[in-house]
């Protein structure tokens, strides 16, 4: 076959491999996209083949690491495999810079790690001016709706709270309620993305309020198919955690007052926190949605190092178990970053 001959047949073939995937993601999304009710999930193997097809093609969709440099990443690859569901993982030396992820650039489901960033955007506010910490808003609760019978979620106006009680109840307690009234405040989710995206911060984007979000829980298993709604990546995530400990968006006492709220934080015991030898601080924010479990925040050692990490764990076959690996993650960081030489970037997704 000619050189002409070999490339029509490679786009031909190509275009083959297009047609199906796009055939397959009709039979995997379509029916958990369709009428909640019947509860119609894909069969394993369409997953699969799907998977393949978009990896296959595109290249960049990696669903387990393949290369590990060093024993640290030998063991955070491990306790990160993806066999029973995608776990993305990435974590940053704040002293150093240096970096280490499992699928790090993978998108993962954001869930109520975002009301970290949507904080930003309202402290953000407070420094501008235009609203204070003790501007009374309305909790914004749901009005019950069926799953995706609307764009938007229906909510009314509840009790009256200062600003900065909202800002507890959403990032101790991850409340919904106070979590929606800061966000209708700030602009929506187009104001939020446009302050992550201000920050530099890229593969960031949520789509939805928290009453949306929650009500349309469940279409999609995040441990076999790839949503780009509502998520981000983990080295997005540690990069925002990064710059906003950095004070590098936020006046020092916006910044103090973000850290020191994540701080109290009371969600997620058996997460990261649950990883960590006595003495260390953990400031965090935990994300729970349909068979994903998260937490991303700074880790304080005693003598004073600081790590930005972010975890997404999904499948594992229930809450508990993404918990265990979770800590189990959180402390690897922990202890290889104590014990690893200095000057190196790692990865373990390339």
């Amino acid at each position: 076959m000619t050189w002409a001959g070999d490339l029509k047949a490679l786009c031909r073939n190509g275009s083959m491999r297009l047609a199906g995937l796009v055939a397959l993601t009709t039979v995997v999304m379509l029916p958990a996209m369709s009428a909640r009710a019947e509860q119609v999930a894909p069969h394993p193997e369409q997953v699969v083949q799907v998977q393949n097809t978009f990896d296959s093609l595109f290249g960049t969709q990696l669903r387990g690491p393949r290369t590990y440099a060093d024993p640290f990443q030998q063991q955070l690859a491990a306790l990160a495999e993806a066999s029973r569901g995608r776990i993305g993982v990435a974590a940053i030396d704040l002293a150093t810079g240096r970096t280490t992820d499992v699928l790090g650039d993978q998108r993962f489901p954001m869930a109520s790690t975002s009301k970290v960033a949507i904080a930003a955007t309202f402290l953000d506010g407070v420094d501008k001016g235009r609203w204070s910490l003790t501007s009374e808003f309305p909790l914004m609760i749901p009005v019950g709706s069926a799953p995706f019978s609307s764009a938007v979620a229906p909510v009314r106006a509840g009790e009256y709270m200062p600003a900065s009680r909202l800002l507890e109840l959403m990032l101790t307690r991850s409340n919904n309620y106070a979590t929606d009234a800061l966000l209708k405040v700030v602009g929506g989710p187009v104001a939020v993305n446009d302050w992550v995206q201000r920050a530099g911060i890229a593969d960031w984007h949520i789509d939805h309020d928290i009453a949306t979000l929650v009500r349309d829980d469940g279409a999609v298993n995040p441990a076999q198919v790839i949503d780009k709604r509502d998520s981000a990546t983990p080295l997005a995530m540690a990069q925002l955690l990064a710059g906003i400990y950095q004070g590098k968006w936020l006046s020092p006492s916006s910044r103090q007052i973000l850290l020191d709220t994540m701080g109290r934080c009371v969600t997620g015991r058996n997460r990261i926190r649950a990883g960590m030898p006595e003495g260390v601080q953990v400031l965090h924010k935990t994300g729970s949605l349909n068979n994903t479990s998260s937490d991303i925040g700074i880790i304080q050692t005693p003598d004073g190092r600081v790590f930005a990490v972010a975890i997404y764990v999904t499948g594992q076959g229930s809450r508990p178990n993404r918990e265990a690996r979770i800590a189990s993650i959180a402390r690897a960081i922990y202890n290889g970053y104590l014990t690893d030489a200095p000057d190196y970037r790692h990865t373990a997704s390339r």
